[in-house]
């Protein structure tokens, strides 16, 4: 417990913000399309990358200088796509009508975005993988601390992608709808600009 805890709290806060990856879980939550393969899709993406730091490979991000610059620019094209998907839907309204009802798009599309979203990610590397690593480094019991961020994880998604149902009510009308797409939107966009400034 002496490091399954810290593994726990660091790896809650590093998933706390609202990012792409975030952003989209909500949404499939709110819409109730798919929940259980996406949530299981972030958390296992996350066990395998906060395992592989915890195992020591956060050096490969330093010996492969091309790495980060093909992720960052790679993900940020992503982002300024699906953002703009996301804004379009807002411009046109009409998906509060698919609240709940499951009626949305197919398991195969839904699993590439939610994959993208994750493994596109930069920011993703740098805090299951460089960061995880090594903080888990420090300390004698490395398998404890990564157990401990990876089910911080499952515990996030889980409560991020079921918890949605919960606003429910509060987004049944296409205006609200409207604007969780517009701040989906505008958030994966401001990411990307972040990812290109870096």
């Amino acid at each position: 417990m002496i490091a399954f805890l810290p593994g726990f709290a660091l790896g809650f806060s590093l998933i706390l913000a609202i990012g792409a990856q975030n952003a989209f879980v909500l949404r499939q939550g709110l819409r109730r399309e798919h929940v259980l393969a996406v949530v299981l899709t972030c958390a296992l993406s996350d066990a395998v990358l906060i395992a592989a730091g915890v195992a020591g490979m956060g050096g490969l991000a330093r010996t492969l200088p091309w790495f980060a610059p093909l992720m960052r620019y790679g993900g940020a094209a992503f982002l300024i796509g699906y953002g703009g998907l996301n804004l379009r839907a807002a411009w046109r309204g009409g998906s509060g009508l698919t609240t709940g009802q499951g009626a949305g798009h197919a398991l195969p599309r839904t699993l590439a975005v939610v994959l993208a979203l994750t493994w596109l990610n930069p920011h993703v590397y740098l805090d299951t993988v460089v960061l995880v690593g090594s903080i888990a480094a420090q300390y004698d019991d490395r398998l404890a601390f990564g157990l401990g961020a990876v089910t911080a994880s499952f515990t996030f998604f889980f409560a991020l992608g079921y918890g949605a149902r919960l606003l429910a009510p509060l987004l049944a009308r296409p205006g609200a709808w409207r604007a969780l797409d517009a701040a989906i939107g505008l958030t994966m966009w401001a990411i990307a600009a972040k990812l290109i400034a870096m």
